[in-house]
């Protein structure tokens, strides 16, 4: 794989997992809600009116343009496994910016991912 095709993957990846973070960060500010006809149009209101919720929307939009990128220079059975980076960037920064717990579990579990990224990349 080339640098520029494995650039626009990352790239890809990195939004994805920053739509993730600001998706979490909004629904943070906004608390916990059930989803019910009594208070949907409030919670829509919230949602809608959630900046971080909107930035995550956002990265989302430009994913799928970088993404299209890649998948028109990468064949998608090596793009797709790429996602995985993801979860990796996903849980080291929930950690660091949500304290949310990783034990080891989960990290032998990142340890995997990772090597089967590295594996696919090599392909």
């Amino acid at each position: 794989m080339k640098a520029a095709e494995f650039s626009l993957i990352l790239a890809g990846v990195l939004l994805n997992a920053f739509a993730q973070l600001l998706l979490k960060a909004g629904v943070r500010q906004i608390g916990h809600f059930d989803f019910v006809l009594a208070n949907s149009w409030s919670v829509l209101l919230r949602v809608a009116g959630s900046l971080p919720i909107i930035g995550g929307l956002a990265c989302y939009v430009v994913s799928v343009v970088v993404w299209i990128l890649a998948l028109s220079r990468v064949e998608v059975s090596v793009a797709y496994p790429m996602l995985s980076i993801g979860y990796v960037i996903n849980a080291a920064l929930a950690w660091w910016l949500f304290g949310e717990a990783v034990g080891m579990q989960r990290l032998a579990g990142i340890g995997v991912i990772i090597i089967g990224v590295i594996i696919v990349a090599r392909s």
